[in-house]
C-alpha cells in the first residue's frame, strides 16, 4: 500500500470540519553525498513536507575523499567521513532508510518500490551513484564503499605486495597510502604516463616521477592478461608477484533504475540544467546525472566529491521550483606523499599548458588555455589561490583573455588578471 500523507478532511473533538493541509513527499533514492546534501537544503529552504532518504548501505551517509586519503593513510579517525551525526536526520524529521533497495519506480502511480512497499512521491531525486567497473577474477579488491577502505586498510596493514591496476586518481591515492604503510606497490596501466586524459603528459609525468621517488614500480603501455594465485599476467607477458590485487579502472553510473522506469539515459541518466530528467518530476544529481551544462554547451558527467555537493543542493532548489542553471565547474583535490593539489576545469584538446612557479619542485600553479582564455586550473603545494582559478575559468567562459607571460610570472597576483570593473 503506498505511503500518502494528508488529504482529505477530519471532524475535531468541537464538532466541526477542519481542512486537513496536505504534505508533499520527495523521496531521494541514494543515501549519498548528493542524497544527503539535497535532503540538508530542502530542509534549509524550508521544505515541510516528508522527506525520505533511501541508501542501500547500511551506513549512514559518508563523504568519499577519506576513503582513499586518511581513513587508510590512518590520519583520520573512523567517524570523520560521515556527513552527520546519527541523530541528526531524526533531529530534522528526515526518514533515513538504510539497508533498502528501491526495485521499482512507477513513473504513472508516483510509487517507489522498497521489495513489496510503496513509497508515494510527489517528487524523487536519483543519487544512486556510480560502482567500480570489475574485471573477472577473485579475490579482487575495490575502493568505493565505506566497507571496502576497511578491508583494504586491513589489507595494508598485513604488509606484502600490492598490485594496482589503473593509474588514476583512486589508484595512485591507494599506492601512495601503500607505500606510505610500507608495502610494495606495481601500478598497472595501458597509458605511458598516469593521468593522461585528466591532465596530459607532462604533468601527469610529475605523478609518474613523484610516485618512482617513492618506491612505486610502474608497468605502463600494459594491461592484464590474466590473474592467477598471487599473480598477474601481463599483456607483455611478464608477470608480477603479489599478495593482493586492487582494481581502479573507472566507475560506471548506475543507471539501471532510471532505465528500468523509461527514464533517458546515455552515459548516466539525461537531466538539463536543472537537474531534471526526462519526466517533469524526477531529478537526478550525483555521479549519476549527465547534466546538460550551460557554460561548456555540452554534457558533462562529474564522479568528483565537489559535484556531489553542489549538485545535491541545486536538484533540491529545482524540486522546490527555485532552481537556477547549474554552472559549477568540475572541483577535485588530492594528497600523495607530500604534494597537495587541486585542480579545477575541465582540459580540452588542445589546450596549451602555462606554468606559474616552479613545476619540477612541484610548487606551482599549472593553467590550460584555449585562445588565451582559462579553461583549467591546477595548484601544486600552493594554497589559498582556487577562488582566483575559478574565477579566471568563469571570466574564460564569458570570452575573457590573459596574456600568457603574466599568467606564467609568480610576481604578478592573480587577481590582477580578473576582469578589471571600471
Amino acid at each position: 500500500m503506498a505511503v500518502s500523507i494528508g488529504g482529505g478532511a477530519r471532524k475535531n473533538p468541537g464538532g466541526t470540519h477542519r481542512a486537513e493541509v496536505r504534505m508533499d513527499t520527495f523521496v531521494i533514492v541514494g543515501a549519498s553525498l548528493a542524497g544527503a546534501k539535497a535532503a540538508e537544503t530542502l530542509r534549509e529552504e524550508g521544505f515541510p513536507g516528508r522527506i525520505v532518504l533511501i541508501g542501500e548501505e547500511l551506513r549512514r551517509p559518508y563523504e568519499r575523499p577519506p576513503l582513499s586519503k586518511g581513513l587508510l593513510l590512518g590520519t583520520a579517525g573512523p567517524d570523520e567521513p560521515f556527513l552527520h551525526d546519527e541523530t541528526w536526520y531524526a533531529e530534522r524529521d528526515i526518514t533515513l532508510r538504510l539497508g533498502a533497495r528501491v526495485t521499482e519506480i512507477d513513473r504513472r502511480g508516483r510509487v517507489a518500490r522498497v521489495g513489496a512497499e510503496e513509497i508515494g512521491y510527489d517528487k524523487l531525486l536519483l543519487a544512486t551513484g556510480s560502482r567500480p567497473r570489475e574485471l573477472p577474477g577473485d579475490g579482487l579488491l575495490y575502493l568505493r564503499t565505506y566497507d571496502n577502505a576497511v578491508r583494504l586498510k586491513e589489507v595494508l596493514r598485513a604488509g606484502g605486495h600490492l598490485t594496482v591496476v589503473g593509474a588514476g586518481w583512486i589508484g595512485l591515492e591507494v599506492a601512495a597510502a601503500a607505500r606510505s604503510a610500507g608495502v610494495e606497490v606495481t601500478v598497472i596501466a595501458p597509458e605511458p604516463v598516469p593521468l593522461q586524459g585528466v591532465l596530459g603528459d607532462r604533468i601527469g609525468g610529475v605523478f609518474a616521477d613523484l610516485h618512482r621517488g617513492h618506491g612505486v614500480d610502474f608497468r605502463f603501455g600494459t594491461t592484464v592478461g590474466e590473474f592467477g594465485d598471487k599473480r598477474v599476467v601481463l599483456s607483455d607477458g611478464s608477470v608480477v608477484e603479489t599478495d593482493h590485487v586492487l582494481v581502479a579502472v573507472g566507475a560506471a553510473p548506475n543507471v539501471e533504475l532510471a532505465a528500468a522506469a523509461g527514464l533517458a539515459v546515455d552515459n548516466g541518466v539525461l537531466v538539463d540544467a536543472y537537474h531534471r530528467t526526462s519526466d517533469p518530476n524526477i531529478f537526478a544529481a550525483g555521479d549519476v546525472a549527465n547534466v546538460e551544462h550551460p557554460r561548456y554547451g555540452t554534457r558533462i558527467r562529474v564522479e568528483h566529491w565537489g559535484n556531489a555537493l553542489t549538485s545535491g543542493p541545486a536538484a533540491a532548489r529545482a524540486m522546490l521550483g527555485r532552481g537556477s542553471p547549474w554552472t559549477a565547474v568540475p572541483y577535485f583535490f588530492t594528497d600523495q606523499y607530500d604534494l597537495g593539489m587541486e585542480y579545477a576545469g575541465l582540459l580540452q584538446p588542445g589546450a596549451t599548458l602555462v606554468i606559474r612557479g616552479d613545476l619540477g619542485k612541484r610548487e606551482c600553479i599549472v593553467f590550460w588555455t584555449v585562445d588565451d582564455r582559462v579553461i583549467a586550473g591546477m595548484n601544486i603545494n600552493v594554497w589559498d589561490v582556487t577562488d582566483d582559478i575559478q574565477a579566471l575559468i568563469a571570466a574564460g567562459f564569458d570570452g575573457h583573455r590573459v596574456v600568457p607571460a603574466l599568467l606564467a610570472d609568480p610576481t604578478v597576483p592573480l587577481a590582477e588578471l580578473l576582469p578589471q570593473t571600471p
